[in-house]
């Protein structure tokens, strides 16, 4: 059994596109709903629901 690249190179740009950016997102922010280690951790633990959990429960909302 083989793997096919070509499927799954797009998932790991897509999750390493996010993870950067929801690093920096969370890194920029003043005031985050936990501390921002804490999130950093969950990002980067947690792959594609990391970030997403950051962007949808981790942002203070204004």
């Amino acid at each position: 059994m083989s793997i096919s690249w070509e499927m799954i190179l797009p998932l790991i740009v897509l999750q390493a596109v996010l993870a950067v950016f929801a690093l920096i997102t969370c890194v920029r922010e003043k005031e985050t709903n936990g501390p921002k280690w804490m999130w950093a951790a969950v990002i980067i633990c947690l792959n594609i629901i990391g970030p997403i959990l950051f962007f949808t429960v981790g942002r203070k909302q204004r």
